[in-house]
């Protein structure tokens, strides 16, 4: 079983815990990685099983400029912190995904710096770039590695065996799609050899993510275009765009597992993103009504606001860093955090919901009735999206009744059997 019915509480640690900015080479350790032993009661509170983290290996600054795969960056603490977060999540039945950049690595990781030393085998792990060497997106503290060196694909294997061994559940490839799907296949080979269960999530943003996961070998990739459909149909009271978005993403669902969000470390936050706020209660519906593995970021149970800026620094605002512990957090954030638990719940009481097939019963630009089944057909829910200024001409069929929000002016709601 991979992930089948995880949802997981997703955390950028670096901010989380409030670490530097910059990680100079020899700087001292900081135990801060067991902040987040305090932090898992309310992950399980929220409903979720599963931990996804951003990077905590050894880097120059945020992280994906990584420096030391095999270690645990300074900042964050070492092995025996992280050993011992992986071993409360797993004592409280919650798995452990850890982010992997593999497309490229920091001008400090040491082979880059034996290849800028002339050394030749070093070299053939980057990719030159007329008299440099080519870098990722433009960044040019980010050097793109040779996915076509054997060398580094026995270097990734490695890794991710190491972590592995170490006892987390799961991968999330960063950049996933800045990479041949035909060398992510040669990894996800050779690991599962050893970790036959191992999750593997690629990072893809756009194309064809069926194809891409056939192609790879790899279980799942992140679902960025049903988030954005969900918000731009909110904001621009176009449901249609979400119904045709939701079309699609039922044929993925047919051929595998997406993993669905409404924000995560590289977006504003969807309590910015949406124009009016009634309308939270639609995006998290859909979230958690649709198939797929859901994933909450950090903060946005709690209704957390950042807007995401193309600056530097201009993620700050979506990577804040949180209390020590939830008893820190305002009380403001307590109706969002129940939406999330009933919802959540509601996706407990029916864990169909993962896999359950879409139909569409009507859509307008004001409101989308859709109909999840489960695939054995032995249950089913009807979802009422309603942005508009009428209620709801939604009637539940006998037997069934609003399982959670309602049908009036700008609500959503669940119908079903209990």
């Amino acid at each position: 079983m991979r992930f089948e019915h995880v949802i997981l509480w997703h955390v950028y640690p670096l901010g989380f815990t409030g670490a530097e900015r910059e990680n100079p080479p020899g700087g001292p350790v900081r135990h801060r990685l067991p902040q987040l032993l305090s932090w898992l009661d309310h992950l399980v509170g929220l409903g979720a099983n599963g931990l996804q983290l951003g990077p905590v290996f050894d880097s120059e600054t945020h992280g994906y400029d990584t420096r030391d795969h095999f270690r645990i960056d300074p900042r964050l603490g070492d092995d025996h912190d992280l050993d011992e977060l992986v071993a409360a999540a797993h004592a409280r039945g919650v798995r452990v995904v850890l982010d992997g950049v593999f497309n490229h690595v920091g001008r400090s990781f040491p082979r880059f710096a034996a290849a800028e030393a002339g050394d030749a085998d070093a070299a053939r792990w980057f990719v030159r770039a007329g008299d440099g060497w080519a870098d990722f997106e433009g960044h040019d503290a980010l050097v793109s590695l040779n996915h076509e060196e054997p060398a580094v694909l026995e270097h990734v294997v490695a890794v991710m065996r190491h972590w592995l061994d170490r006892g987390i559940d799961g991968w999330r490839l960063d950049a996933a799609y800045a990479v041949p799907p035909a060398f992510w296949r040669r990894v996800a080979e050779q690991v599962r050899t050893t970790h036959p269960d191992a999750w593997l999530l690629g990072e893809v943003i756009h194309g064809d993510y069926a194809a891409f996961v056939a192609e790879s070998g790899l279980d799942s990739v992140t679902q960025y275009e049903l988030w954005k459909a969900i918000w731009s149909a909110l904001n621009e009271r176009n449901l249609w765009e979400l119904a045709w978005s939701l079309g699609r993403h039922r044929d993925m669902v047919s051929a595998f597992l997406p993993a669905t969000f409404v924000g995560n470390h590289d977006t504003t936050r969807i309590a910015s993103r949406l124009v009016d706020e009634r309308h939270l209660a639609h995006a998290l519906t859909v979230l958690f009504t649709v198939g797929g593995v859901p994933v909450v970021y950090a903060g946005d149970e709690e209704g957390f606001r950042g807007v995401k800026e193309d600056r530097e620094g201009g993620d700050d605002a979506v990577r804040p860093p949180f209390p020590p512990t939830p008893e820190g957090l305002s009380p403001l954030g307590e109706p969002v955090l129940r939406l999330h638990q009933r919802l959540i719940a509601l996706r407990r009481r029916k864990p169909w919901l993962a896999q359950g097939r879409w139909e569409q019963l009507h859509v307008e630009n004001d409101v989308l009735v859709y109909r999840m089944t489960a695939p054995d057909g032995t249950d089913a829910v009807t979802v009422a999206l309603n942005v508009g200024d009428a209620a709801t001409e939604v009637v539940p069929a006998p037997g069934e009744r609003v399982l959670e929000g309602g049908l009036g002016p700008h609500e959503a709601a669940v119908i079903g059997r209990d």
